[in-house]
């Protein structure tokens, strides 16, 4: 008779394995050759990629990397580590940790939970809103990994979580926190990592999922809808991308009488370049510059007791 054995693989984006140009390089030709995150044809996008792309992006990137590098490692993997040792603390079934790019990788992961006998695997991809470029990425990742494989476990893939009570509890307590520490700003900034508005066009409801967020977490606070705005950042090459964009907002706040903000973006569970360098450091000056007086970023869940309280939650509902 086949025994029943859970087991929990938690997935996020990836990062690369050092602040370095040859190692960027590894991570963004990996991540943007992805047809889930680029779907330009591969005839016209592979010269754009390894000719201009590639040389030019990595050694800028690697040092943005290098500006928020801690000292045990890429912010994204410490906090996905601790993430992981934490829920495994909560949990008496294997919990392992899988990146979509670079390292550890899926197949690692899986390797990993399948060594130690797992037949039922709950799929709990960090991305609070569903967008193709990213849980569809997850997706398509697991289902390259299990095509080597003689046989694989039942699969429940929690697709994504982003009006989840806990969740939004989670987002609450911080927010609430802030706050308390720095006074109720003029305007309540949450930032959500955009995607081309093609895609949305076509059919993925990430904007709307990233509504929901918005909607449910005002709620909650008990602000009113004026005090809250939803914006979109991290937009990358020329096409349009979802709007308003968080720079250009930023930008043109303090002229509409804005002079204090809290910002936070709540569609990253954990703090990464895009949350620590492009909104904490890039976008605080935007704000700063235009006039705007204070600026506070509130950072990503983390390993926060609330979050990992979440991620409880929703492995629970699949055991």
């Amino acid at each position: 008779m086949r025994q029943d054995k859970p087991g929990v693989l938690l997935v996020n984006l990836g990062t690369p394995d050092a602040p370095t140009a040859p190692a960027v390089k590894r991570y963004l030709k990996q991540f943007l050759s992805d047809r889930r995150v680029v779907d330009t044809p591969r005839w016209l996008w592979w010269p754009i990629l390894n000719g201009i792309i590639l040389p030019i992006r990595s050694p800028r990137v690697a040092k943005l990397y290098a500006s928020v590098w801690m000292a045990e490692g890429s912010p994204l993997l410490v906090y996905s580590k601790r993430q992981r040792n934490a829920l495994a603390a909560q949990l008496d079934i294997p919990v392992e940790l899988g990146m979509s790019y670079g390292t550890p990788s899926l197949k690692s992961a899986l390797d990993s939970l399948m060594a130690q006998g797992v037949t039922r695997l709950i799929v709990l991809p960090l991305y609070p809103q569903f967008s193709c470029s990213t849980v569809a990425a997850v997706w398509d990742g697991l289902s390259a990994v299990f095509a080597g494989y003689r046989s694989m476990p039942d699969v429940h893939f929690i697709r994504d979580y982003a009006e989840h009570p806990a969740y939004i509890a989670a987002l609450k307590a911080s927010v609430e926190r802030s706050f308390a520490q720095h006074g109720q700003p003029d305007l309540l900034v949450l930032s959500f990592h955009g995607i081309p508005q093609r895609f949305a066009n076509e059919g993925d409801d990430y904007p709307q999922r990233c509504r929901d967020t918005t909607a449910a977490l005002t709620r909650a606070l008990g602000l009113s809808e004026n005090k809250v705005m939803m914006t979109f950042q991290s937009r990358f090459g020329r096409e349009p991308w979802l709007t308003p964009y968080t720079d250009e907002t930023l930008r043109g706040l303090p002229a509409q009488g804005v002079r204090h903000i809290q910002i936070m973006s709540p569609g990253f569970s954990a703090d990464c370049l895009e949350t620590l360098e492009e909104i904490s450091e890039q976008n605080r000056e935007f704000f700063l510059h235009a006039g705007g007086e204070k600026f506070e970023y509130i950072p990503a869940l983390n390993d926060d007791a609330e979050h990992i309280a979440m991620m409880l939650a929703l492995v629970n509902a699949h055991r």
